[in-house]
């Protein structure tokens, strides 16, 4: 599931296209089919939140997001592709490389008027323009949202998924269905939010307990069995504090219910 820590990671993997021209653009959406962008050159690759930013020469970006399953991959001109090609919805060419962007969803918009698709986010957590006093005042903006919705709402802070709304939730020791203005320390918690995303940026497995081990790497995401710290078994939700289909997992223990 792609979290802030995995699409920074996919704009270090677009790198190979910076600085050079792009000699074929394949788009597979009836939208920006018939676009084509060969001998332009790539400028540059920037995440932003869960968004990927390519920007490119002509005042130019193709914005993308991975939603649940999408992948860009990016290899050698000529290498056998990973995934089918029916599941491919980009193929930008150089001479030397290609990335192809499997089940993503795109637009292209002018980079003068890139807050069209991301000027409503929050402070990225990755981003150089990180900013914890924003990110917690844009949080206490809304006291009665359970602090599990209001983490996933990606304009108080970009970047956070479920999997780092349950490890942070735990790590903080608060029940993700406990209201924003009872949350013991919320500048803490965002204090950790970026810490986790930093540590896990340039790791191949994401790591919040401290153990690489298989089956430990993590507090209670998806864990179905006792919790690592305490024992009690690890409760989960499958609809989530704000009623989506987004499982949320807690220690009942070690996250007690507010009030």
């Amino acid at each position: 599931m792609p979290e802030g820590d995995n699409v920074w990671q996919t704009a270090q993997r677009l790198r190979p296209l910076s600085g050079h021209e792009l000699v074929r653009t394949d788009f597979r959406i009836p939208s920006i089919a018939t676009v084509d962008l060969s001998g332009r050159r790539v400028l540059e690759t920037v995440s932003r939140g869960k968004h990927l930013l390519t920007r490119i020469e002509g005042d130019a970006t193709l914005h993308s997001h991975l939603r649940m399953e999408g992948r860009w991959d990016v290899q050698t001109v000529g290498s056998q592709w990973r995934r089918p090609a029916h599941e491919a919805r980009v193929v930008l060419r150089t001479d030397t490389h290609e990335a192809i962007g499997f089940s993503v969803v795109l637009d292209l918009v002018a980079t003068s008027e890139e807050d069209t698709v991301v000027g409503h986010l929050g402070p990225d957590l990755l981003g150089p323009d990180w900013d914890e006093d924003e990110a917690v005042r844009r949080l206490e903006q809304s006291p009665d949202v359970p602090i599990g919705v209001a983490l996933l709402d990606q304009r108080n802070l970009a970047g956070i998924g479920n999997i780092y709304r349950a490890e942070l939730c735990f790590l903080s020791g608060v029940d993700p269905h406990t209201p924003v203005d009872q949350v013991p320390d919320l500048r803490r918690m965002v204090a950790r939010a970026h810490a986790l995303l930093v540590a896990n940026r340039d790791r191949p497995v994401r790591i919040t307990t401290g153990d690489r081990r298989p089956g430990r790497s993590l507090w209670v995401y998806r864990r179905r069995g006792p919790c690592l710290r305490c024992g009690t078994p690890i409760s989960y939700d499958e609809f989530g504090p704000d009623g989506s289909e987004r499982t949320v997992w807690w220690c009942p223990s070690c996250q007690p219910p507010p009030g």
